[in-house]
């Protein structure tokens, strides 16, 4: 070949040039700074059609500047939720000890998948497994676990673990016309509706169970369905307890949980179905596990203290669990995919194995260390360990300590402002986490009275109605009045985890997830509500 592009895509693209790629690094730096200082407003114009007509490959090569030029204007459209007004949802911003973490893995670009590949990035996997396990399960002796793309893949494996546990080979036999079922509580996420799919289950035979006012699962309703389905021959695959629910912070009793499938298993002589906990939002509870309550040297609020005191009794029932699902990538502020699936005991993930002849070219695989063995992925981003080791290690886990405690009192004083007003309604009051759930009814209703009256079953379904339509309409009033520079932007959900006699409850909602949100935002959430 006589063409001399080959070369100067070479000096071009797989040649270091340390000043120009600091020139285009530098110059998305000034744009993300400028960002900094807007406040976030609406959806910007999203274009899908043109972007699909105009798919854009250049005929001839360019250089670094027409990559960045490729992609400048989708950068520029991207909120990147460092605003302290960005109370939506289970999103924050993303630290900056992440993104050193995050940028050191892109330059060396390892694949986890088997040690060939990835060498001591490996290596920093399990000793970031390990850190979040001995979290999550309070120490442990024996935990592994890899990371993947987020956290419903890492339900997938507890699920499929489940399958393998109550159907042996069903990894190579399928499920060979056997029924299978899996169970989450009402307040779980939708995601293990796909893993059901997924799986093979079928979504209809994953059963939602009843939670109570506190959207923690009823183990009566669990006690139940397990019954009906042991009675009809029904293998139960898996269990899986929320620690965290997306839209409540609702905590399931996982060693209540673990006693009672055990014990069924045991009725029944069955195999016990996996219990995995989906603590992709809660997780971040573990960080106090060893505060001092004592001496309590945060100097945490008196009527805050009981909260941290039932977190620590929630997190450390952790250990009964047999695998755990977490984002590192939500509250531990750490860059996108960085969800990690963590086994208590490390010859579960024997049950995933494949052997080396269905992977020869892999031959050098070895179950001690390359998890292409069992991974559900053969590519697989290095991104997670290395955020979560540099951030671990740069905030600290008094650090942690320090943004969590923050979060906590931020939501509780938003919950206490919210009571005293009498046409709102906190749902969610009992909860321990760092989301609020309310309505906001016309001034002159009593809200308290009305939820009563609903969870009695009392309200026709005229006055729920009208009551319902009344609190999304003064959010969306709100919402359309709402001033992008005072204002924080607040989320609606629209059946909360909680159905009294099988009726979805709306709320707003607001997530203290960002650090730079003060008792000031809270002050003019406030007022907005009181000017509606």
């Amino acid at each position: 070949m006589q063409d001399k592009t080959l070369q100067t895509i070479i000096d071009t693209f797989f040649t270091c040039n340390r000043a120009e790629l600091m020139e285009i690094f530098n110059e998305l730096l000034n744009a993300l700074q400028t960002d900094g200082v807007h406040h976030p407003g609406g959806l910007m114009s999203r274009n899908y059609e043109t972007a699909q007509a105009n798919p854009e490959i250049h005929t001839l090569t360019g250089n670094l500047r027409d990559a960045r030029d490729a992609i400048f204007p989708f950068y520029w459209g991207t909120d990147e939720w460092y605003s302290k007004l960005h109370l939506e949802n289970v999103k924050g911003p993303a630290n900056y000890a992440s993104l050193i973490g995050s940028l050191a893995c892109l330059l060396k670009n390892p694949n986890l998948c088997i040690d060939t590949y990835s060498q001591r990035s490996n290596e920093l996997e399990v000793k970031a497994i390990t850190a979040l396990a001995n979290l999550v399960f309070y120490h442990t002796d024996s935990p592994w676990g890899i990371f993947n793309m987020g956290g419903t893949i890492s339900n997938l494996y507890g699920g499929k673990i489940g399958i393998e546990k109550v159907l042996p080979q069903a990894m190579s036999k399928g499920l060979q016309g056997e029924k299978l079922a899996g169970l989450v509580s009402e307040a779980a996420h939708y995601s293990n509706k796909t893993l059901a799919g997924w799986l093979g289950i079928g979504t209809n035979n994953l059963h939602a169970i009843a939670t109570d006012s506190s959207f923690v699962m009823r183990l009566d309703k669990l006690e139940e369905k397990l019954d009906e389905l042991y009675r009809h021959e029904v293998r139960v695959a898996f269990v899986i307890a929320t620690f965290g629910s997306t839209d409540a912070f609702g905590i399931d009793d996982i060693a209540a949980i673990r006693n009672l499938i055990d014990a069924k298993a045991e009725q029944y002589q069955v195999p016990a179905p996996q219990l995995h906990v989906d603590a992709a939002v809660g997780w971040i509870l573990c960080m106090l596990n060893e505060y001092d309550l004592g001496l309590n040297p945060f100097g945490i609020e008196d009527d805050v203290l009981p909260v941290f005191e039932r977190i620590q009794s929630h997190a450390k029932a952790l250990q009964c669990a047999d695998s755990v699902t977490v984002d590192f990538h939500k509250m531990g502020w750490g860059h996108y995919p960085a969800s990690a699936f963590i086994v208590n005991r490390r010859d579960d993930l024997r049950l995933l194995l494949r052997t080396l002849d269905q992977m020869p070219y892999f031959s050098e695989a070895e179950f001690r260390h390359d998890p292409a063995l069992f991974t559900l992925e053969c590519s697989r981003p290095a991104i997670g360990p290395y955020s979560v080791m540099a951030s671990l290690n740069g905030i600290g886990l008094r650090g942690y300590q320090v943004l969590l405690a923050h979060s906590l009192e931020m939501a509780a004083q938003l919950k206490k402002d919210l009571t005293a007003l009498d046409y709102c309604k906190v749902l969610n009051a009992n909860t321990t986490g760092t989301t609020v759930l309310w309505w906001v009814l016309p001034k002159g209703r009593n809200a308290q009275e009305i939820y009563a009256r609903l969870e009695k079953g009392e309200l026709t379904s005229e006055e729920r109605q009208r009551y319902f339509h009344e609190i999304k309409h003064l959010f969306d009033k709100r919402v359309h009045d709402l001033n992008p520079q005072i204002d924080a932007r607040l989320s609606f959900t629209t059946a909360v985890g909680y159905s009294p006699h099988g009726i979805n409850i709306p709320a707003w909602k607001a997530v203290f997830f960002n650090p730079k949100t003060d008792r000031e935002v809270i002050g003019q959430v406030i007022r907005s509500i009181e000017d509606l």
